[in-house]
């Protein structure tokens, strides 16, 4: 049996996932794991390694950057940071997300929950929708004093 996965390797990988370290998905996610963001909920990870591969068909030079980590015995909250470019028409974006993991006894991840918000990071940056989730957003909001 080889040794645990560690949160910091998880990490490693995170920032530094590239197209040819996709193929290692299931050395850091259990057979079953679960995953979710705003528009993918798969199980498996050859599952959750097609939607690693199909992001580096959309976007280019895509790069995480976790900026705080929070590790418990019940899994852990990471913040971080996705920058990349659209391949259709090379728009820019960066991202800010939430994840909640979880683990099994070998520390591979069994629970990958994104939260982030689509409407801000990505409808926002269009600019026809981006106008239009303004003006949503400003119809919403409490008026300032």
């Amino acid at each position: 049996m080889s040794a645990p996965v560690t949160l910091d390797a998880i990490v490693l990988w995170f920032e530094t996932l590239s197209p040819a370290s996709v193929g290692d998905t299931p050395r850091y996610y259990a057979p079953d794991a679960r995953f979710k963001d705003p528009f993918n909920e798969v199980r498996g990870a050859t599952a959750i390694e097609r939607i690693y591969r199909h992001m580096f068909e959309q976007v280019d030079a895509p790069r995480f950057r976790v900026t705080h980590r929070w590790r418990s015995d019940a899994g852990a909250m990471l913040l971080s940071e996705l920058c990349c470019r659209a391949k259709r028409g090379g728009m820019e974006f960066r991202i800010r997300c939430a994840t909640h993991l979880e683990f099994d006894a070998q520390g591979r991840i069994t629970l990958h929950r994104d939260y982030w918000d689509p409407a801000e990071d990505l409808y926002g940056k269009v600019p026809v929708l981006g106008s239009l989730m303004r003006f949503i957003r400003s119809r919403l909001a409490v008026p300032h004093d």
